[in-house]
């Protein structure tokens, strides 16, 4: 098992993300972190990798007898838990595929305690409202509005999930308020938007943080995983399901997300702050008739900013004025923006919601045709702000 102990501590974020998940390379001798591809490992004792294998697959972590069979564990992958897990003041995290591979370990972890019933709080990410929508798993979701999420509550409830901000709205959700609701019952916060740099949820009484690693944590668009931050009793249950699902982040990406995090508090406070000045400069745009960004006013009723979340995020929705089809004309328009699904990376992103992410969402619940949800990246915000207005007045 990867042990990166210290007996340093650091509050400040920056110098966190550069060193966590790498305490130890000093140690190895080595400077970047190691990368092993290994499918398979030599065995030893046969008793001794027998019960390094059982371990491994109901949950827990390599013993004596080594890590056996890349399908339950990798140094790199568990390199990169750590690291998250630093970032997030979790003890533990668990990397997956992708975020639809996370969130289905979650489910299957529930379900395998009997408890199938969700409360689930929309705007969600499409393919999380999909998947919940289906019960393909065999769980029974109950939509609640935020002040409803208690009385939704059954005895067979397993989860509570949300997302703050809210994709692709950017609504903010009071995660204390979530939680006191729910009561025994855990919360699933997926934080994406906000990463570690803007919001730590298990510190707002959180049981599992969620990300899709593919967006900030990697960013730079060339990596796809997910990533669950919890305590030790849900991260043996996650790993246990993983195990068996053969869910495993490809080591390779595990590479790449280390690589990424380093960098994580300086791309969001860059793009962050070229966010807000895009929203203030949208919201007196003729061609726009709503802009969506927790920085303008009234978009942050519950004061959240400054005391759960650090700062409004890079990403941003705005309405066309034209609806629909001015909106896909927009998007369509666009040159250095480009238009395309994802979130988070070094370049600029729009994408049209309800025909894209959030195509299989129920009509009631979809994101309105006129919308366009726009990530912001690391370019010059002058730039940026005349690739919108040229492709808001174009014909």
């Amino acid at each position: 098992m990867v042990s990166m102990s210290h007996t340093m501590q650091f509050s400040g974020p920056r110098t966190t993300a550069v060193h966590a998940g790498r305490w130890d390379l000093a140690g190895l001798g080595v400077h970047a972190p190691p990368l092993d591809l290994s499918s398979t490992y030599p065995l030893g004792d046969v008793d001794l990798a027998g019960a390094s294998y059982e371990s491994m697959a109901s949950g827990g972590h390599p013993t004596e007898g080594g890590p056996v069979y890349a399908r339950l564990w990798n140094p790199t992958v568990a390199r990169f838990e750590s690291a998250l897990a630093t970032l997030e003041g979790t003890t533990e995290a668990v990397a997956f595929g992708s975020g639809m591979a996370a969130l289905t370990a979650v489910l299957l972890a529930c379900l395998r305690e009997g408890r199938p019933h969700v409360v689930a709080v929309r705007p969600l990410y499409g393919g999380t409202d999909h998947l919940l929508a289906t019960g393909l798993l065999g769980t029974e979701v109950t939509w609640a509005q935020p002040e409803g999420i208690a009385a939704a509550i059954r005895p067979d409830t397993g989860l509570v999930i949300c997302e703050t901000p809210a994709n692709p709205t950017l609504e903010l959700l009071d995660i204390c308020d979530v939680v006191a609701q729910a009561g025994e019952v855990p919360v699933l916060v997926d934080s994406t938007f906000a990463t570690p740099v803007l919001q730590q949820p298990a510190q707002h009484g959180a049981a599992l943080v969620m990300h899709s690693a593919t967006k900030f944590l990697g960013g730079h668009g060339d990596v796809v995983g997910g990533v669950v931050a919890c305590e030790a009793d849900w991260a043996v249950r996650l790993r246990g399901v993983r195990a068996i699902t053969g869910a495993l982040l490809h080591p390779l990406a595990a590479y790449l997300l280390l690589r990424g995090l380093p960098t994580l508090p300086l791309r969001v406070e860059a793009q962050q702050r070229t966010a807000t000045e895009i929203a203030t400069w949208l919201s007196s745009h003729p061609a726009v008739t709503a802009v969506h960004h927790p920085s303008l006013p009234g978009a942050d009723p519950f004061r959240l900013l400054g005391k759960q979340q650090a700062g409004p995020g890079s990403l941003l929705a705005f309405d066309v004025l034209g609806g629909g089809p001015a909106a896909r004309r927009v998007a369509d328009s666009l040159q250095l923006i480009t238009h395309a699904v994802s979130l988070g990376g070094i370049d600029s992103l729009v994408q049209h919601p309800a025909s894209l992410t959030h195509r299989p969402v129920e009509a009631s619940a979809r994101p309105h045709e006129s919308l366009l949800r726009m990530s912001v990246g690391l370019e010059d915000a002058e730039d940026l702000i005349a690739d919108l207005d040229n492709a808001l007045r174009a014909p």
